[in-house]
């Protein structure tokens, strides 16, 4: 086990988590945006060395991304016999628990600071395996940031999402090192909802924004680094057909999709245009979100119109689940899904629906609720 973990993106959850942990066993939480905190290490071999038998929680660590020298240093040495030993403490493993976002130049010094000693895990918000059912309908809307779930309404949900959107555009991002006017940053991530699940068209969005493709290309990394947007890549299988070739985009979080367009209720929701988007894409992140770490994700399309909304291939699976995503009670199969699976073969054949039962649509192909399709990911 790895002597440090970074979990990320720093918006989700992470305090709650670090306290859930701290309750597990003694710890010692730092806040380094917190200058009384970051006082406190001055010295940090000195500090840090000084509660060597404790879980060290060390929140945002971006702000002082320096620290990971100073940690390697400490990890090396309880590994070899140095600090680490009293109170029973493992020496070799889970001595620090670091939460920071997930920016592209932490990342990379994080990992070449402390390669072999670090573990990466993502934060994602909460998705549709993870909550109960009944509230299905308040995340789609909503969105899965703690804050912006629990809410005592959706205005105050939806002011929390305002917030989020602005705090971020105006502050995390430039901490993190990219300027970018935080008005044309907004307006990308506002057309990207608009467009929730289409193919990446960056030549009309360049023209949209008056810039050239490189500098789309350049603001979609950066979000697709920042755990915001999904690219979803097309399956890129040997068969003989010609293949769409450009990604499918998602803004992560159907809450921020909904709080970019204005729209505040589940009426104005079913009432716009983004509603079959809005509703793939929580599918999505939630079945992605469900199945076994290592799982490729892939959708699947061709200039004949065959298509499937999802392909996930679990890891040592040879052939992969085909998923199809509808919204409503009354499921119903266009003929380019059948026409894409006899393409690929797949080993499963669902379709997600809005309903609960779970029933047959055809021969090897069921209609399955979300929540019973995530379980089934994760537990088969």
């Amino acid at each position: 086990m790895p002597a440090v973990a970074l979990l990320g993106p720093r918006q989700v959850g992470k305090t709650t988590l670090a306290l859930e942990v701290a309750e597990s066993r003694p710890s010692i939480y730092l806040d380094l945006e917190s200058a009384a905190d970051r006082a406190k290490l001055a010295e940090p071999e000195l500090y840090l060395s000084q509660h060597a038998d404790k879980l060290v929680i060390l929140d945002e660590i971006q702000r002082t991304p320096e620290l990971f020298q100073s940690l390697r240093g400490l990890i090396d040495a309880g590994r070899h016999g140095g600090q680490g030993k009293q109170k029973g403490f493992p020496k070799k493993s889970g001595r620090f628990l670091i939460l920071g976002s997930a920016s592209v130049d932490l990342l990379k010094q994080s990992s070449e600071t402390l390669a072999g000693r670090i573990r990466y895990l993502e934060l994602a918000p909460l998705d549709a395996g993870e909550v109960p059912r009944d509230q299905l309908d308040a995340l789609w809307l909503r969105g899965g940031f703690p804050d912006s779930l629990l809410a005592n309404s959706n205005a105050a949900s939806l002011r929390w999402r305002g917030d989020f959107i602005r705090t971020y555009l105006e502050r995390d991002i430039p901490q993190l090192g990219p300027r970018i006017p935080a008005e044309t940053l907004r307006r990308f991530w506002t057309m990207l909802s608009h467009q929730q699940g289409s193919l990446l068209n960056a030549a009309s969005l360049a023209r949209a924004l008056a810039v050239d493709g490189k500098t789309v290309a350049a603001y979609l990394d950066l979000l697709v680094d920042l755990l915001l947007v999904r690219r979803l890549a097309p399956w890129h299988g040997n068969v003989r057909k010609r293949l769409v070739k450009s990604p499918k985009v998602y803004v992560r979080d159907s809450g921020l999709v909904h709080a970019l367009l204005g729209i505040d209720d589940h009426e104005a929701l079913l009432g716009h245009p983004v509603a079959g988007g809005s509703w793939e894409g929580l599918a999505i992140e939630s079945l992605i979100g469900a199945a076994p770490p290592g799982t490729e994700a892939y959708f699947f399309r061709t200039s004949a119109g065959a298509e499937i909304d999802l392909l996930l291939k679990r890891p040592g699976e040879h052939k992969p689940w085909a998923i199809e995503i509808k919204r409503g009670l009354s499921p119903k199969l266009e003929r380019g899904f059948y026409l894409a699976c006899d393409t690929i073969n797949p080993q499963h054949r669902r379709v997600v629906y809005s309903g609960s039962e779970r029933f047959p649509l055809s021969e090897n192909v069921e209609a399955v609720a979300l929540p019973d399709l995530c379980e089934e990911l994760a537990s088969t």
